[in-house]
């Protein structure tokens, strides 16, 4: 799934998508313009939420992309949220998603942040042995607070190295292989401020491969046996994480949200039965591949390069500032030519962003028809992770957010201003 559900080629011959032409929208509200598809969302959302049925709970990763106007739409299609931020955690509340269905994550959360979400009334995912002292401090006498902990199971998924979380070097989470996560569940345990709901787990992002969700499982589920056969205990939840990777490209072919969540179901179930323990709700956290294929972004060509025997250059109104992840991670994207998507290519080009770095590059060697300055490019597939890493880097502002739905397009999220990048600094 490279487009949003509703993409089509229109009568003009034109990208469409939610029913709105990809040129206009580009003439109104200029560009780099980022365009959320309303269906797809809904689609994405709809399809983990029914997979999953009464078996446990389907959280947005919030990081993937937040917007008021997205996370409505999250919390109608039955989604909790989970956050990892003061500014997520707030944003959620403004927008009117209810406290009692955010968790909060994060691996150095301060005493701050962790009074803003008990206030709030989230589940608090405990990720250090800090936690437990910032806790006994910020959560009232008499009160217990809703608590996971977030295990690391030892499992490398086969993703890129910057965005694998599960396996033993990490920042994040107690390590059962080192036993910190039986120790960390002791103090969980005795803990006056805590009631140790469930175990949290996350082994990384942008997976196709679901081998390491079962492997991962199978660990937690190891681990589970002895809390229970040495202290009792055995956890209401049982955190799974996200990590569902999405098609970039046409020769991309990820698992459904589907494939995901009955995966890990059956593994659940299946390791459980086996064991002889009781089977906990399963926590399911999805980010990018519910934003990710929603979103595209439109940008206008503007100067071209030609080194002859060597490279075509054409440079874009975006880049690195909006866009980091190719630089980041190595990402790769296709790109379309707006105006007549499926014209024969001419030949290779790479589509350079406007920010002052030579590494500043979005697609290398793209096939596009032959495009002039004023063309408008359109690169799919870009809803997670893009905007919510967006800078200011150079002085330049960040896009304008629309979401579009039935011919209609409403403004999420407005275009910066020059006195919008001066508006915290002192004169």
């Amino acid at each position: 799934m490279l487009f949003p559900i509703t993409y089509r080629v229109n009568q003009r011959g034109h990208m469409e998508v939610g029913g709105c032409d990809l040129l206009d929208l580009a003439a109104k509200h200029g560009t780099p313009l980022y365009v959320y598809d309303e269906d797809t969302v809904r689609q994405r959302a709809a399809e983990f939420v029914s997979a999953m049925g009464d078996a446990g709970d389907v959280l947005y990763s919030a990081k993937a992309f937040a917007s008021p106007a997205f996370l409505r739409v999250i919390a109608e299609e039955g989604l909790g949220l989970d956050v990892v931020s003061a500014g997520e955690l707030d944003l959620a509340l403004r927008s009117g998603f209810p406290g009692d269905r955010i968790y909060f994550l994060g691996n150095n959360k301060s005493a701050a942040e962790l009074e803003m979400a008990v206030g709030a009334g989230c589940t608090i995912v405990i990720d250090g042995g800090y936690e437990f002292e910032l806790l006994g401090r910020v959560v009232p006498e008499g009160r217990r607070v809703r608590a996971e902990l977030r295990i690391s199971p030892g499992v490398k998924p086969d993703t890129h190295d910057f965005i694998s979380t599960g396996q033993l070097d990490s920042k994040f989470g107690f390590s059962i292989e080192s036993g910190q996560a039986r120790s960390a569940v002791e103090e969980a345990l005795r803990h006056p401020r805590l009631e140790l709901v469930g175990l949290h787990s996350h082994i990384g992002s942008q997976i196709f491969d679901l081998g390491g969700h079962r492997a991962a499982m199978e660990v937690m589920l190891d681990f589970l046996v002895e809390l229970k056969r040495d202290l009792g205990y055995q956890p209401g939840t049982l955190g799974a994480g996200g990590g569902l990777g999405i098609a970039y490209t046409r020769s991309d072919d990820p698992p459904t949200p589907r494939d995901f969540v009955e995966t890990l179901r059956g593994a659940l179930d299946t390791g459980t039965a086996r064991r002889g323990l009781a089977t906990p709700r399963l926590v399911v956290e999805p980010g990018r591949s519910i934003a990710g294929p929603a979103g595209v972004t439109l940008y206008t060509a503007g100067s071209i390069k030609d080194i002859p025997g060597v490279r075509r250059y054409v440079a874009v109104d975006g880049g690195m500032g909006d866009n980091i992840r190719p630089k980041l991670y190595g990402a790769r994207y296709e790109v379309l030519k707006a105006a007549d998507p499926e014209a024969a290519p001419a030949g290779k080009v790479t589509i350079a962003g406007k920010y002052c770095e030579s590494t500043d590059i979005l697609i290398t060697d793209a096939e596009l028809p032959p495009v002039a300055p004023g063309d408008i490019l359109c690169l799919p597939a870009t809803g997670a992770y893009c905007l919510a890493m967006a800078s200011n880097y150079n002085g330049m502002t960040r896009p304008e957010v629309v979401m579009v739905r039935d011919g209609a397009a409403r403004v999420m999220r407005r275009r910066e201003t020059l006195e919008d990048l001066v508006r915290t600094e002192v004169f």
